[in-house]
């Protein structure tokens, strides 16, 4: 409470009858510590519900992310501008922040009124000019017209930001009226408005609300201060939230600095048990009743209204004046926060009383002056305890954010009602001591208010801008327009008729190898088939049992089985015989060890096929190195090996690219199926060319599967104009440098270390895991598809991301992992969109083929990149339908296609056989 004997200090001559009529008066004004911790309850709540995605919506106490990160860490430096709106003036600053050790910060400034269009104009347009005007006078007088200086930007009204340079007014305050305004962004008004004046640029970096401003403007020279508070014409306070607590942003690593807009505390009747009937009549005169109400009951912009009408009613009521009422004492504004602030002075503050009230005509009793005076005390010792409360909720809360027992911290202040009045300041801290005695307070009054803040939150910003567009600036090049895709279409086009061509085929680079998969299943086939599938250190055995008829099937049964290293490396003899042992185990295990099988190969190895059963291996890929292959027909080595085992002998009818597997498997569900697509660990296509293009083979009828090989364009250097250095580096450091480019910008098995060599770069420029290279980041191979797959889900948060970053061994912040998810998509993107153009080439080239005007056409698809990434089908299935809007493409997913294809292929080539013999 406050008593007696604590006013007895500064009212020592004061009648106690008098004092004692007046407290009883202003009863409801008087609040105890008891009410105060209720109401630092209440607020604590309230923040907690606008920090609260729920119930963000509906709060009052909106709790604004501002998108400032961290205080400064004085490392920045540079030559700023801050405009500072948001009182009576507009002030402009020029700041120039030098991070040598002394910390320099020359500032020079001018302060203009704050011009009429902004506080009453009407329309959006109208708003800024005038601000322009004063911007542009201050850079002609400071001669930096063509400096284009970065800008921050003090505005103090609540706003809603998404990122640090946009601001979208919620609604004026302080008496600012200018219609348009709200609900749009500020920055972008300012901006225009410059731009119409045309002879000067500005680059608004940041903008910040008043008390942010002041929070970093102390945290400059104080690197504890993580509380901005204002106590002038207005009232608010912003501090540094956990990112975790804060819904409204994506993130849970670091902190926040949060805008409180604590004005508005009470807006939803919260604080109706304590406001007084002269707290209500204010808001009812106010230009935003209902609006604002915490703010109307402690701020200096209030505080001398409040006065006069307490001191209207009490000469109504014969209390003081001897009933006397005069016109001024009627008058709004008649009698000002500063009047308060000197009536409230030790020594001259009944002299000043009577000075003022004798300027409203009242002619003063001494007994009158000592009355007003101990008003005025009431009120703002109201004023002071009630802001002591809600600074202690805050206090508070960062007491819990850290856990620890005792919260020492710093809060920066600025305000003319905490600068100028003589007691306001004393009688806040000692309230805030009693209402949180486990937090040691420093404040630290901001000598240069939110300007220098302003202009500190730009140099941070500005900072983080730069890096920002040179991180554009590099990822711009994984950017393809639909004219670039459009070029890459025909470039693939042009390849695909010089591999077609006898007289190129040799210099070809896209090979276009002829499959003799003269036609696709057609239903009838039938039969027992067995299938092998040798692509990588394990390898399967497959019996396929096709039945036709109404009641078509496929019924498959496998057995893998392992390939040791000292056979993938030792002679060719030994790795066929190996693989005849393993035929031979699987034939016992299905108990069919007898009768003379058809057989189909898929040998996922480059070869160049003569006919449907033979396949001369061009090289060994992926760790194979087995003697006496190269050069040989891969069936003629399978056949010797069976001869050789002389158990049981098999009919190799075909050997197949796994490509054209997934073809025909798809193509014996959908008949319009006629291309296959594989986009996994590698990529390559195939589809059904007229064999009248096929230059290579004799004979003009029907069509046959052509395997593109087309992993292999661009390595002629017809895609370099759109290689990055970072596609060179991955090509440079590969087993087959200068081959398969085009595979090695589209396939999983380069995207990683396309991101991989990205994420190097990046680190190097400081822009990614505080500019460390990790062991794990120098590791080729660390990024495999899988990662960017998990790391592209829309559904995981950033957190898990980091969890993914972690399993790498990568120790990333909430905003490195925004960076590596960004990076991961702008690549997967362009190879999504890169296979789509080849993909249109295809089917292009299939329409021309036939002469149509419209073609449907179906696309078996297999491989991992393929099914398992959540954006790529979708983006490619988007390119193939911009670049060829002729063809109507369907994609169906391939189950099994190098298993089931290869039976499939088999069962085909049976029939032809049986249906020309």
């Amino acid at each position: 409470m406050i008593a007696a004997q604590l006013l007895a200090y500064y009212f020592t001559e004061l009648k106690d009858d008098q004092i004692k009529k007046i407290d009883k008066y202003l009863y409801a004004m008087r609040l105890s510590d008891e009410t105060l911790l209720d109401i630092m309850a209440r607020f604590k709540k309230e923040m907690k519900n606008g920090l609260s995605r729920d119930f963000n919506p509906t709060a009052i106490v909106k709790m604004l992310p501002t998108f400032v990160r961290s205080i400064p860490d004085g490392s920045e430096k540079g030559d700023f501008i801050a405009l500072d709106l948001g009182g009576s003036s507009f002030r402009i600053l020029r700041v120039q922040v030098n991070h040598e050790q002394n910390q320099n910060v020359l500032m020079e400034s001018e302060i203009y009124d704050t011009p009429e269009s902004i506080m009453h104009g009407s329309g959006s347009q109208v708003a800024f000019r005038s601000c322009r005007e004063c911007l542009g006078d201050f850079m002609e007088k400071k001669k930096i017209k063509d400096k284009k200086l970065p800008v921050g930007f003090t505005f103090s009204f609540p706003c809603r930001q998404s990122k640090i340079d946009e601001a979208i007014l919620i609604t004026w305050t302080k008496r600012f009226k200018a219609s348009g305004v709200e609900g749009t962004d500020v920055v972008k008004l300012l901006e225009k408005a410059i731009k119409k004046r045309g002879d000067y640029d500005a680059n608004i970096v940041a903008v910040v609300n008043d008390t942010v401003g002041t929070m970093m403007t102390c945290g400059y020279d104080d690197q504890q201060c993580e509380v901005g508070l204002i106590i002038g014409t207005g009232t608010n306070a912003c501090y540094m939230e956990e990112l975790r607590h804060i819904d409204l942003v994506e993130g849970d690593e670091g902190r926040m600095c949060i805008n409180t807009e604590w004005g508005a505390f009470g807006d939803d009747g919260a604080l109706e048990d304590i406001r007084t009937e002269f707290d209500r009549e204010i808001d009812r005169g106010s230009l935003n009743p209902g609006k604002q109400l915490f703010e109307k009951m402690v701020s200096g912009m209030y505080m001398g209204e409040l006065v006069r009408l307490i001191l209207v009613k009490m000469a109504k009521e014969g209390l003081l004046f001897e009933g006397r009422i005069t016109p001024e004492l009627l008058t709004r504004g008649k009698f000002n926060t500063s009047d308060v602030s000197a009536i409230e002075k030790n020594k001259e503050g009944l002299h000043n009383a009577k000075e003022i009230l004798t300027r409203l005509g009242v002619e003063p009793s001494d007994d009158d002056c000592i009355s007003v005076q101990h008003v005025c005390t009431i009120v703002s010792f109201r004023s002071a305890n009630l802001v002591a409360a809600t600074l202690g909720a805050i206090l508070n809360r960062l007491r819990d954010n850290k856990s620890t027992p005792r919260l020492r911290t710093t809060v920066g202040v600025d305000g003319s009602l905490y600068k100028t009045h003589p007691q306001y300041s004393r009688r806040f801290h000692k309230t805030l001591r009693r209402l949180v005695p486990d937090c040691d307070v420093r404040f630290l009054l901001s000598e240069s208010g939110s300007g220098k803040g302003a202009a500190m939150v730009t140099a941070v910003a500005y900072r983080l801008a730069e890096q920002h567009r040179q991180i554009q600036e590099t990822l711009a090049h994984f950017s393809l327009t639909k004219d670039m895709l459009l070029e890459v279409k025909r470039r693939m086009r042009a390849e695909m008729d010089l591999g077609l061509k006898k007289e190129t085929h040799d210099k070809a680079v896209v090979k276009m190898l002829p499959s003799f998969v003269r036609s696709t299943p057609d239903g009838t086939e039938h039969g027992d088939f067995l299938a092998l599938d040798l692509g990588g250190t394990n390898f399967r055995v497959l019996l396929v049992k096709i039945r036709s008829g109404k009641k078509r099937s496929v019924e498959m049964h496998n057995k893998i089985y392992a390939i040791p290293i000292e056979i993938m490396q030792g002679t060719g003899e030994e790795l066929f015989d190996h693989i005849v042992s393993c035929i031979s185990d699987f034939l016992d295990y299905m108990g069919i060890k007898g009768p003379r099988m058809p057989l189909g190969f898929t040998f996922s190895f480059p070869c160049k096929q003569t006919n449907l059963d033979v396949g001369i291996l061009i090289t060994w890929t992926k760790g194979f190195k087995a003697t006496d292959c190269v050069g040989h027909d891969v069936v003629t080595l399978l056949r010797d090996a069976i001869k050789r085992r002389e158990e049981f002998d098999l009919d190799v009818v075909a050997v197949v690219n796994d490509t054209v597997g997934t073809m025909m498997t798809c193509a014996y569900e959908e008949p319009t199926c006629e291309v296959g697509l594989i986009v996994g660990t590698g990529s390559n296509a195939c589809y059904m060319e007229e064999m009248k293009n096929v230059e290579m083979l004799e004979g003009t009828e029907g069509r046959m599967c052509i395997n593109m090989e087309w992993g292999a364009f661009g390595d002629n250097g017809c895609l370099d104009d759109i290689r990055t250095i970072y596609d060179k580096m991955v090509d440079e450091y590969s087993l087959n440098a200068g081959k398969q480019r085009y595979e090695k910008m589209i396939s999983g098995m380069y995207l990683g270390e396309i991101v991989r060599n990205i994420l190097i770069d990046f680190t190097k420029r400081g822009f990614l895991f505080r500019g460390q290279i990790s062991e794990p980041l120098k590791t080729r191979g660390i990024f495999q598809t899988k990662y960017l797959s998990q790391i592209e889900s829309d559904r995981l948060a950033l957190l898990q991301v980091r969890a993914i970053l972690q399993q790498l061994g990568l120790n990333s912040t909430c905003d490195d992992s925004i960076l590596v998810k960004t990076v991961c998509g702008v690549v997967s993107k362009r190879a999504a969109q890169l296979c789509g153009a080849g993909m249109a080439a295809v089917v292009d080239k299939i329409r021309e083929n036939r002469g149509l005007d419209h073609l449907n056409v179906t696309v078996g698809v297999d491989g991992t990149l393929y099914k398992l990434h959540p954006h790529f089908s979708r983006i490619m299935h988007q390119t193939v339908k911009e670049l060829s809007p002729k063809c109507n493409v369907s994609f169906l997913l391939s189950e099994d296609g190098s298993g089931k294809g290869a039976a499939l292929i088999t069962a085909v080539g049976v029939r032809l056989r049986e249906g020309s013999s």
